[in-house]
């Protein structure tokens, strides 16, 4: 990355050499240099969220594809029924929309050894604030910061290369790696195992954390998201309440209005429903090369603009034309209002990732928003049979969304289901943030991906015709029982550790 102010003195700690996945990720940081270097930990720390954003030597190369953020929010959405592929490529990141996935897929190994990295730094500075006698509350503050980048990372590992835990608690999880002198051969801890270690982490991390940075560093109030996150996804409903509440309760974060939500994602950090987001700023803007927005927009040379939203997406949209959560979506025309096509497929861009300082590649991105707990509380209380509060909490985000005359008021509409409202203000508040795949499964429902793209083996352009919905094609509806819902453990980590098993 160019020209950090907070990376100069970090890029002579966070050296990446090589980067081999037989490697454990880099403990070039000592916890000696860490406590006695003016500005130790905190260079140490903020090297780490560095991570996230840069493109990191990798396998002994540098490729602007590889990027954790990048990753992160390709290999969870473009997964999911809210995005359509325009064209079959070459880019490991139609793997996820095709379910080809292989043990030797580029993105899905960067994205491990990346993730093991940052866990590695954090484990280095936890380990140097375990030996300060005395750490003051900007010290404690680093420490707990650690913890929660430690839980965050071990968080998204499982939920990537693991089976759910509401389906397989006892299903192989992912190598838990919670010291600097852990050995390079490790079995996996199961999934269970994992989620214990990552509440038991972020609890301690909510507990350190009482000298804020700002909404671009991990707080109190981000530990306690990932918290509910976590427990939504165990399936502990009792946990997740108390959580989102403790979140939506300090008094720290608002809902964004309509008016103030068209701007969220372009102005992340000031906006005040934001709990945690990865600051990004014009010196990373990657631009049509490794930015995460130029998949999804492009203004005619600033992106591939290659996936769209999908039909299914688009028509639970239309139900409520005032809905301004649409306004993330745009419908390509020409001069005359021609709908525009690429392949056969109607070109409707996302702007979710763009726009920071007018920039199309430019945003950054949300981790954790104050919507999240009041829809994570929603599902919580309505697998409890709280019907009021699940839909006065889905209600808070409507009235602020452009619906207020669409509330659900106390009643569930009918022939349908109090958690099908619940999910359904979910997929429409939370799309295209790395959500929907992992909802969809962990709730033991189907993935149906029956709209026309690319995604369709075998199709061509010459087939598609959008008054009617594709059939006979494979992997149109894709079971929660199948094994192509995770990534297979990259194949250089079970080469070289000996423990590791495959997933099948």
């Amino acid at each position: 990355m160019k020209n950090k102010l907070f990376y100069i003195t970090a890029l002579s700690l966070l050296i990446c050499t090589g980067c081999k996945q037989n490697d454990l990720p880099t403990n070039a940081v000592t916890t000696a240099s860490l406590t006695t270097t003016p500005d130790g930990l905190l260079n140490a720390v903020n090297g780490a969220y560095a991570l996230f954003k840069d493109h990191v030597s990798f396998e002994g190369t540098t490729d602007d594809n590889n990027m954790y953020l990048r990753q992160y929010f390709q290999m969870s959405d473009f997964a999911s029924d809210d995005v359509v592929c325009a064209q079959i490529t070459t880019d490991p990141l139609f793997l996820a929309f095709s379910l080809g996935f292989t043990p030797t897929q580029t993105n899905a190994s960067y994205f491990w050894y990346i993730s093991y990295k940052i866990i590695s730094d954090a484990n280095t500075v936890i380990e140097a604030g375990s030996k300060i006698s005395s750490p003051t509350a900007a010290q404690q503050q680093l420490i707990g910061e650690c913890y929660f980048l430690r839980a965050f990372c071990h968080f998204n590992l499982v939920r990537f290369f693991a089976e759910p835990y509401t389906i397989n608690p006892d299903a192989p999880g992912i190598i838990l790696r919670t010291s600097t002198t852990d050995p390079s051969s490790k079995a996996r801890s199961s999934v269970k195992e994992v989620y214990a270690q990552i509440i038991a982490d972020g609890i301690k991390a909510a507990s350190l954390m009482n000298a804020p940075r700002g909404k671009t560093y991990a707080s109190k109030e981000a530990a306690e998201a990932l918290l509910s996150r976590v427990s939504l996804y165990e399936g502990d409903n009792t946990s997740t309440i108390t959580y989102s509440n403790a979140v939506i309760n300090s008094g720290n974060f608002t809902e964004s209005t309509a008016d103030a939500y068209k701007t969220l994602f372009s102005n992340a950090p000031a906006n005040p429903e934001t709990i945690f987001c990865i600051a990004f700023t014009t010196l990373d803007d990657y631009g049509k090369f490794g930015s995460i927005a130029s998949q999804y927009y492009s203004n005619g040379n600033s992106g591939w603009g290659e996936e769209y939203a999908s039909q299914p997406l688009r028509t639970l949209y239309a139900q409520n034309p005032s809905d301004v959560r649409s306004s993330y979506i745009v419908d390509l025309v020409d001069s005359t209002g021609t709908q525009q096509y690429k392949n056969g497929i109607p070109i409707y861009y996302v702007t979710k990732f763009s726009f920071q300082g007018g920039s199309p590649t430019l945003s950054s991105p949300v981790m954790f928003r104050l919507s999240e707990m009041y829809l994570n509380k929603a599902e919580a209380e309505a697998k409890l049979g709280q019907t009021a509060a699940a839909l006065a909490d889905v209600d808070m985000i409507r009235k602020n969304r452009g619906l207020s005359g669409a509330l659900y008021n106390g009643t569930v509409p009918s022939n349908t289901t109090l958690l099908d409202v619940v999910l359904k203000e979910r997929r429409l508040e939370l799309a295209f943030e790395a959500d929907r795949t992992f909802t969809v499964y962990r709730n033991k429902m189907n993935m149906d991906k029956t709209y026309w793209g690319y995604h369709l083996q075998g199709l061509q352009a010459s087939d598609i015709n959008l008054s009617v919905a594709p059939a006979n094609y494979p992997n149109m509806i894709i079971p929660y029982t199948s094994t192509k819902i995770i990534y297979y453990i990259p194949q250089a980590e079970i080469l070289s550790n000996p423990l590791a098993t495959q997933n099948p």
